[in-house]
């Protein structure tokens, strides 16, 4: 009688390292944890030291619009007293905050750089099992469609914001400073990074089955493409930007400097 052999099953590679990997894999998630950090502890300062946020005509995008009776006088709403007790950035800043934090790009960073899933490619994660973003807090990345239209508010205000940027202290039109500049880049590039986004790209371009037949969502479709493949870039610097007109609106109001004029 011929005895029958059962193969054993197949079972992946062990390998007891980490990664087998010779170059400086963890350069780029420790500069993303580093770069991010700095964020967060300077947007927590900024937004609940409650002061310097407006240097006539100048508001911080951090503090607009602004929905408290503690902010300085501006173009935004001035109109809930009971919620006075609070600065304006903690009750705006869920819009923007939001965006990002459910920003594709963003997701890859972060993971990567604080929750090692994975921090590499070729690089091992710590975690046992893997379960997606299918509960929570992560099934709450799905809300990132709806935030993108949030964006696209805020967008709005603080391209409203640099254009009042173009009046005097005394509100005649015809002036412009260092600060009216830094607001429309501020703006300009907020409007690039929200266009730039996956959502925005299925929005234009999304459940079409032919393109043949919407040539105006597939031009648009093709230019918001083309930002895609720079949205990595427009994310970093667009951050960094807003942090940049805070703190310049900051250093004015408090008059360590004063806000050059061309005209």
């Amino acid at each position: 009688m011929t005895q029958t052999t059962q193969s054993q099953p197949k079972t992946r590679a062990q390998i007891a390292d980490k990664t087998l990997r010779t170059d400086p894999w963890w350069r780029s998630p420790m500069v993303t944890a580093t770069a991010l950090t700095i964020v967060v502890i300077y947007l927590t300062w900024a937004s609940l030291v409650n002061n310097h946020y407006f240097a006539n005509p100048y508001i911080s995008p951090l503090y607009s619009p602004c929905l408290a009776t503690t902010c300085a006088k501006h173009s935004g709403l001035d109109w809930i007293p009971w919620l006075s007790g609070l600065t304006p950035a903690i009750l705006i800043i869920w819009g923007p905050m939001g965006f990002r934090l459910t920003c594709y790009y963003y997701r890859k960073a972060y993971y990567r750089a604080f929750w090692r899933a994975p921090a590499s490619c070729a690089v091992r994660e710590p975690h046992a099992k893997y379960t997606g973003e299918t509960r929570l807090p992560l099934i709450l990345q799905n809300l990132h469609r709806y935030f993108f239209y949030v964006a696209l508010i805020f967008n709005v205000i603080l391209t409203i914001d640099a254009v009042l940027a173009f009046r005097n202290s005394s509100g005649q039109w015809g002036h412009m400073g260092l600060g009216t500049l830094i607001l429309i880049v501020n703006a300009t590039l907020l409007w690039l990074y929200t266009l730039s986004c996956h959502a925005c790209r299925h929005v234009t371009g999304g459940r079409l089955k032919h393109f043949s037949k919407h040539p105006v969502r597939y031009w648009l479709w093709t230019q918001v493409s083309k930002l895609n493949t720079r949205h990595m870039q427009l994310a970093w610097v667009s951050l960094f930007w807003v942090l940049f007109t805070d703190l310049y609106i900051r250093l004015v109001s408090a008059g360590v400097f004063s806000d050059p004029r061309f005209f």
